[in-house]
């Protein structure tokens, strides 16, 4: 048990987490300094009401860390190598963060927590199993990487906790034990922060305490590997539910894993209809919420009417239009190449909006596994010339429309290209599999423009004569 009076703490960062660890540190009488490299208005109004708890402030200094610091709170964003951590590390100092700190705030009677990870579908899962939980009468929140930060959480009275933890996240928890948790899928992503897959994957793993019930992914067999250390796992998968899975069987999501007699019993969910927007991977987004609310205990009449009433985040398969027989569907928070397959798979015939920053991902197999869909492409953004190379060599009729435009109205040139190459029955999706750095302020601004441009068609676009 840590004791906090009058603990010299440094928190990294002034960003939404480090204020919530400033101010929850500050509450329990630790001796807070917070630092940031930043010094700017926004910073400043932070500071002032961070200063009138008693946190110390050091703004344009993120390097240098305070004299006689004995613990880091670090925020999620600052890479190990940063000056202050590295001096952190180099003295011996304590790093965490914010996750693992509210796990040692958390109160003798603190709600379960129901932990989400993986490459992709975190914030569509913590809110599905969210709306699972409100279902079934508990008074449910979703945290971590949306909404709430989880060090104030935890300090209010809930039944229990839908928690999405990412993997910076994890890297800096050492003490973690959920009561159920997933890894949604592994995929190369972020390898810039933790310098290597196997360094990545590792950080995913930390989710899984020996005491936590694992919901394993059996289609995803990186991902399936990680809950090894949990006592006790259910596994789920697209395929016809074994015993000790939930899975699809027909038109239904089935539980043969958290019933009374899994060998001989299988629980109806819900139906396929009852996932929205449909496609392969969201329906695998609902088996993994639905494993999670059924290892609390969730029944299954709640784990449908969660699914029915659940609101999709925009920019997630997105269905904007349809405009003279095609559909538009914007999935701009597809930012790289696992994400992206995932899009393509839930459609054909598919014009492809693709473009933005690699980050050095390889796109090659992601081209190959789509380049039998595609009706065409549209390429936009820094690195679009890496992804019309790989539509050349394994798409090499696919036609592909470069625009290297950056200017305000360049999704709008962006999206009248991929009408002309568009028919009746086809889909002009945007699935950029880069990040949106290089044109827009965020994926949800580049989801914005595309909506936007889509919705200035004419009505019905004249289609270009195709080679």
């Amino acid at each position: 048990m840590t004791r906090w009076e009058g603990l010299p703490v440094c928190v990294a960062g002034l960003g939404v987490s480090g204020r919530a660890a400033a101010r929850a540190l500050a509450g329990r009488g630790a001796r807070v300094t917070i630092v940031d490299g930043g010094d700017d208005e926004a910073r400043r109004g932070h500071a002032a009401e961070l200063e009138a708890r008693g946190v110390a402030v050091r703004l344009g200094d993120g390097e240098t860390l305070p004299e006689g610091t004995d613990l880091v709170v670090t925020s999620p964003g600052w890479r190990p190598d940063v000056p202050l951590l590295a001096a952190a590390a180099g003295a011996g100092i304590e790093i965490i963060g914010e996750v693992e700190l509210a796990w040692r705030l958390r109160p003798r009677d603190a709600a379960p927590w129901l932990a989400i990870t993986g490459t992709d579908g975190k914030t569509t899962v913590v809110r599905m199993l969210a709306s699972m939980l409100t279902a079934a009468g508990h008074r449910a929140l979703a945290v971590g990487n949306v909404g709430t930060p989880i060090v104030e959480a935890v300090a209010d009275p809930y039944d229990v906790l839908a928690v999405e933890l990412s993997s910076y996240q994890l890297h800096w928890s050492s003490g973690l034990a959920p009561y159920a948790a997933t890894v949604l899928n592994i995929a190369p992503d972020h390898l810039d922060w933790h310098g290597s897959m196997e360094a990545y994957t590792a950080a995913k793993g930390k989710i899984f305490a020996p005491s936590t019930i694992a919901v394993r992914n059996d289609d995803d067999p990186a991902a399936a590997a990680l809950a090894a250390p949990a006592e006790r796992a259910a596994g789920f998968t697209l395929g016809v539910p074994a015993p000790g899975q939930i899975g699809v069987v027909e038109e239904l999501l089935v539980d043969r894993a958290f019933t009374a007699d899994p060998a001989r019993e299988a629980a109806e969910l819900a139906a396929l209809d009852d996932v929205r927007p449909f496609a392969p991977h969201n329906v695998a987004n609902a088996l993994a919420a639905a494993g999670l609310a059924r290892a609390f205990g969730v029944p299954p009449e709640a784990v449908r009417e969660g699914l029915r009433s659940f609101v999709p985040d925009p920019h997630r398969i997105q269905h904007v239009a349809d405009i003279g027989g095609v559909a538009y569907v914007n999935d701009s928070k597809a930012t790289q190449p696992h994400a992206a397959a995932a899009s393509l798979a839930a459609y054909e015939p598919i014009v492809w909006i693709a473009g933005g920053l690699l980050k050095g991902l390889d796109v090659d197999d992601l081209v190959a596994s789509c380049a039998p869909r595609l009706r065409g492409a549209v390429l936009m953004g820094r690195d679009r010339r890496r992804i019309a190379e790989a539509l050349a060599r394994h798409a090499p009729d696919v036609p592909v429309v470069d625009v290297p435009d950056t200017d305000t109205g360049a999704m709008d040139r962006v999206v009248t290209e991929a009408a002309a190459l568009a028919r009746p029955g086809d889909t002009v999706l945007l699935a950029p599999v880069g990040a949106s750095f290089d044109m827009f302020a965020n994926y949800p601004a580049r989801g914005d423009a595309f909506i936007a441009a889509v919705r200035r068609l004419a009505p019905d676009p004249e289609p270009r004569a195709r080679p």
